[in-house]
């Protein structure tokens, strides 16, 4: 099975090399996991794993450990143990879009969170979120802690070309030392023109932890690569519901080049960042240890009193728009400027053709001094530092004043570079609940005292109890920041535009409850907001200086009727009436599902069909020259409910589905995501072909065609 698995595979995709060397760096038995994510509720041994034949004739076993194999995983800073998630129920839901986010009807493409989220700017940032679901996070890596070398290889394939195929493997070299590694590959070409999406996402974790636990290591690398072609929307929603076409390829795309290409569009972003971490703490404590019945065997224990923590982290990120044949009216909004080749297929570099690129480099270094208050396991924990971080931000190319020999003032290409020297004191009491019936509680914040930034804060106040069959959690949150470099500068050769704004403040105000025993969970939360930055409907950085609240109700609850569950979400969102934010007031998802185990429980199976919906409202605009989303209020959408029909099964350790997505464009086919930019004198294809003098519109990112979809997952245990 595993060698026709691997040609399938090969056919398919070609960077499966990589991830068929790491495959069969184990042997193929199976085990139960997903790549990446935790469900905190039960360890994930494989006990009834499949064994070795025991044929003394075939092999020799005697140096065979019968043992079951433990997987774990921790977070940084926190002592919560987590377990691979090994559920049937929502298998098939594609992680990207989980719960309310939407992409642009491409998978792989920017996403936008409907349940409103305000993006996380303290300190100097960059500012580009729109891949933010496909990256991976240096400081939200797992850690894992494992018996034996595990493995994880994850494949998806749906209508045209798309693909997402993964792997990761975990292994520990001593028993107190374990790394891991996972990569990701998304490759989708997409139903409409030029909107392809090719990504990389990987990372490398490490943790150690000395045999008598003092010293405590963990460090790590995340490396992401998203591109993304723009297609800058359907020109003309109308042709949506035309029989003329049926093939989406012909639908008018906004930045359609036939003269450039068929398949890949003039107009790019691409994002890349590279992070390492470093963090390591050495305790001093009371030493204990304990020795087995026959006192063969002894394990260290250490109840903390002190220790001290230093961690770094250095990053690189680059953000780069391309446009290789330029048309003069794409760019009114920002730049006046007249292109030789105006919109055809053929361009000169640097001078017929758009180009932009911010980098950001920064280093952040602190310096934590910690104490403990309790037993082990249930220690109150609080910490005090300083730290220390370098910014510098880039960009270019930028058309600079100079003067030459004469002298004489001359323009020439180059760039433009700021850096920023800050320091910050850092602070936090936290108690965990890591056993049922505690309380937990925290407090947390961080303060800018030096640098552009200073001023800035965070603080987080949180409490919260963990019973046998339920939980909540209850919090403040309270910010001030400043806004990010690509919201104050955008520059290229052509233009220099330079945006002041003040500190925006959000005030947040939550709480949660969940009863696993009756299958409920639910929450509330309200933000207070002034001094909202975002993108205005003129596609340009800007200040809502209006306190506005934003208020948020959302519930979950399960009914299961014999072999049947009803799945019921909701989520209910209050916003200012002029507020300038996009979100639906209204969303829901419902699943109705039979699950039952066959044969002896060695198949198990969750088939039904899946409807998720929102209320009309105004969705947001989608800006290709900025890479971000923006606010508009002229283009109202009523979507049709999105459904699909799904079947998951599980045979042991491996877990499969089929499904049939976006089911509702088999009746409609204009189900509206977002709007983009205004075009204008645009030619479609008909006035291409018979003549006519274009005209004027707000394009649309529609949802694509009905589709199926077949992924698995497989995990490998040595």
């Amino acid at each position: 099975m595993g060698q026709i698995l691997v040609n399938i595979i090969r056919k398919k995709t070609g960077i499966c090399v990589l991830l068929l060397c790491m495959l069969f760096c184990v042997e193929m038995s199976f085990a139960q996991s997903t790549i990446s994510g935790g469900n905190p509720s039960q360890p994930n041994t494989i006990a009834n794993a499949p064994q070795r034949d025991t044929n003394a004739s075939k092999t020799n076993n005697a140096k065979w450990k019968d043992e079951e194999a433990n997987i774990s995983y921790e977070k940084l800073n926190s002592a919560r143990v987590c377990y691979p998630d090994s559920s049937l129920h929502t298998f098939q839901r594609t992680a990207f879009t989980q719960p309310w986010y939407s992409d642009l009807g491409n998978l792989g493409s920017p996403v936008y969170n409907l349940m409103f989220t305000p993006e996380d700017r303290l300190g100097p940032t960059l500012g580009y979120h729109v891949f933010d679901v496909y990256r991976f996070n240096v400081d939200s890596l797992p850690f894992y802690n494992t018996t034996r070398p595990y493995s994880v290889f994850n494949y998806l394939l749906g209508s045209k070309l798309e693909q997402t195929a993964g792997i990761m493997h975990t292994q520990s070299i001593q028993p107190n030392w374990n790394f891991a590694v996972e990569y990701h590959k998304t490759n989708s070409p997409g139903f409409y023109q030029t909107e392809r999406n090719n990504h990389d996402n990987a990372y490398f974790s490490t943790n150690y932890k000395s045999l008598n636990r003092h010293y405590v290591l963990y460090a790590g690398m995340v490396y992401n690569n998203e591109q993304h072609d723009e297609n800058g929307g359907i020109v003309i929603p109308a042709q949506l519901d035309s029989a003329a076409f049926q093939d989406r390829r012909t639908v008018d795309a906004a930045y359609e080049n036939s003269n450039y290409s068929l398949s890949r569009s003039t107009v790019s972003n691409v994002q890349r960042d590279f992070t390492l971490l470093l963090q390591h703490s050495y305790t001093w404590g009371r030493e204990d240890t304990t020795y087995n019945a026959d006192s063969t065997q002894y394990s260290y224990r250490l109840i903390p009193r002190f220790s001290i923590t230093h961690k770094m982290e250095v990053s690189t990120e680059k953000h780069t728009y391309k446009d290789l044949a330029p048309d003069s009216l794409r760019y009114t909004t920002l730049f006046a400027q007249s292109f030789v080749n105006n919109g055809t297929g053929y361009y000169s570099a640097t001078t017929d053709s758009v180009f932009a690129q911010q980098k950001w480099f920064w280093i952040d270094n602190k310096l934590l001094l910690n104490g403990f208050i309790g037993k082990e396991g249930h220690a109150l924990k609080f910490s005090a530092g300083i730290g220390n971080r370098y910014d510098q931000f880039t960009s270019q190319p930028v058309s600079n004043q100079i003067l030459d020999s004469l002298p004489k003032a001359v323009y020439s290409l180059g760039r433009d570079q700021s850096s920023i020297i800050s320091n910050y004191l850092e602070g936090e009491l936290k108690k965990e609940a890591l056993h049922p019936g505690e309380w937990e509680y925290g407090v947390n914040g961080k303060f800018f005292f030096t640098g552009q930034d200073a001023g800035n804060f965070l603080l987080n106040v949180l409490i919260g109890k963990e019973f046998k069959n339920s939980s909540f959690v209850a919090g403040f949150r309270e910010q001030l920041n400043s806004a990010p470099y690509n919201y104050t500068n955008y520059e290229n050769q052509f233009t220099k535009l330079f945006f002041t704004f003040n500190n925006e403040s959000v005030s947040q105000l939550y709480a949660t409850l969940a009863i696993s025993k009756i299958h409920l969970s639910g929450g509330v939360r309200s933000y207070v907001i002034g001094n909202y930055i975002y993108i205005n409907d003129s596609e340009k950085p800007a200040q809502y200086t209006i306190p506005f609240t934003l208020n948020q109700v959302w519930i979950r609850k399960v009914f299961r009727v014999g072999d049947f569950y009803l799945d019921n979400e909701l989520v209910y969102q209050q916003t200012a009436e002029n507020a300038p934010v996009n979100v639906p007031a209204l969303m829901g998802r419902h699943q109705l599902s039979y699950e039952q185990a066959m044969f002896k429980h060695r198949l198990k199976i969750s088939a039904g069909i899946d409807v998720r919906y929102n209320t009309a409202y105004h969705p947001a605009g989608y800006d290709a020259l900025l890479n971000r989303f923006f606010y508009q209020n002229t283009t109202y959408v009523g979507n049709t409910p999105v459904a699909s029909v799904f079947v998951n099964f599980r045979i042991k350790r491996f877990r499969a589905f089929v499904m049939g997505d976006q089911l509702q464009q088999l009746f409609t086919r204009n189900t509206i995501l977002f709007t983009g930019t205004p075009v204008t004198n645009f030619l479609t294809s008909t006035e291409k072909y018979f003549g006519g003098t274009g005209g004027n519109y707000i394009p649309v990112y529609a949802a694509p065609d009905a589709l199926i979809r077949f992924g698995f997952t497989w995990a490998l245990v040595n």
